[in-house]
């Protein structure tokens, strides 16, 4: 038996940057300058990219042929040439993201702007691994079917973001046992890519989700921020040092399995601040909820159970983010939800007082804040990721500035 050696950190694994390669990166680097910084001009991009100015022109003049990019009108009457500010061109690219959910599908189609351009949502009781392509495909056809006339050959990608071990986790939803086998069996990126044409990428939920509320944060974006998604259980994600936390498995930063106190002793964080918890306290106080639409329960009548809920969750959340910052050293934890945004600014809240309470001396609890993008925000960073990395630097450190 062999195994595969194991890869020093810092060993780039004999992939030199030829000429080709350096090009690319350039390319890469003007590209990331322009999306986060629209209207900049040739001078503001050989600036910030430390680029000549020929190179940068030689740069700019390929990405317009590709559609990339798009020039505005000559800013006149300024000091020095007149300037032409670059923006990306919003149909230079799409790509599609798609959130398998718990009890939920949806996909959309992403412009190269970030903006969702069309959505299909559908709800399941669990996801079935012997229709799931069969949906995602139909649904794919529909949004695609939004594109104009000639702009499907600018469909790159799709990006799919998914919780971590759906097989070994179908007991949370109460999926059928023959479920297990399908899903073991089930390559989807390989089964979506056969039916559709298109190149397929996936990503762990909680990480696609903290992507896109990077993306979504007002300049200057964080460079360190935790990332809490409250969704049927919690998705997370973790950027530290500008660096999205994937990990080796791509399935890093699953906080809400992290152990915290409960009533019955140590229990992870989903079975305490997550949908599913609240669901369950409701049900066992006699409030009838419908399992997929928690943005429309009537949350005016759930009093103290929705109350203790929201106390509970805020203790469990903060021994998590005490636990996550020993480790990764953060002063910003971003929370969103499914459910509605008068909630999720009320655990924000309890939150930010939780922290503020813990019994260590020298703790400086971080912020916290709402997120931006609510429900949709998985399906909308596993579409921006596709893009990110086909397209942009694979560094973030133009994000931070």
């Amino acid at each position: 038996m062999t195994t595969e050696p194991v890869r020093d950190a810092f060993d780039a694994g004999g992939r030199g940057l030829q000429h080709q390669g350096l090009r690319r990166a350039n390319e890469r680097a003007v590209l990331t300058i322009i999306g986060f910084n629209p209207g900049v001009s040739n001078a503001d991009i050989a600036r910030l990219s430390g680029l000549a100015p020929q190179t940068v022109s030689a740069i700019l003049s390929d990405l317009d042929g590709m559609g990339l990019i798009t020039r505005g009108e000559v800013l006149r009457g300024r000091r020095g040439q007149p300037a032409t500010p670059i923006s990306l061109h919003p149909q230079g690219a799409f790509a599609v993201g798609v959130e398998v959910g718990w009890r939920h599908l949806d996909v959309l189609l992403l412009d190269l702007h970030a903006r969702v351009l069309d959505r299909r949502h559908r709800d399941h009781v669990f996801p079935d691994a012997t229709t799931i392509i069969d949906d995602i495909v139909a649904m794919t056809d529909e949004v695609l079917g939004t594109l104009p006339e000639g702009m499907r050959a600018r469909l790159t990608d799709i990006g799919v973001a998914l919780p971590t071990n759906i097989a070994g986790n179908l007991g949370l939803v109460s999926a059928p046992a023959e479920q297990r086998a399908h899903w073991l069996q089930l390559d989807i990126a390989a089964a979506l890519k056969q039916r559709t044409g298109i190149a397929v990428s996936l990503f762990n939920d909680g990480n696609a989700a903290c992507w896109a509320e990077l993306i979504a944060f007002p300049k200057p974006r964080p460079a360190n921020f935790i990332y809490f998604l409250i969704g049927r259980y919690i998705a997370a994600g973790i950027v530290g040092e500008g660096t999205l936390w994937e990990g080796p498995s791509d399935n890093s930063a699953n906080l809400g399995s992290m152990l915290v106190d409960g009533d019955d002793g140590p229990q992870v964080a989903h079975f305490i601040a997550s949908v599913t918890a609240l669901e369950s306290r409701l049900v066992a106080a006699g409030f009838a909820v419908d399992t997929h639409d928690p943005a429309n329960w009537p949350w005016q009548d759930f009093g103290p159970v929705l109350d203790q809920w929201l106390d509970d969750s805020a203790k469990a959340l903060a021994k998590v983010v005490f636990n996550t910052t020993t480790v990764i050293e953060s002063g910003l934890v971003l929370v969103d939800s499914t459910l509605p945004p008068a909630i999720v600014t009320q655990l924000v809240e309890r939150l930010e007082a939780e922290l503020r309470r813990l019994p260590i001396a020298a703790y400086v609890p971080p912020q916290v804040l709402p997120g931006h993008l609510g429900a949709l925000a998985p399906a909308i960073g596993g579409a921006e990721l596709t893009l990110y990395r086909r397209y942009f630097s694979r560094t973030l450190a133009d994000l931070a500035g």
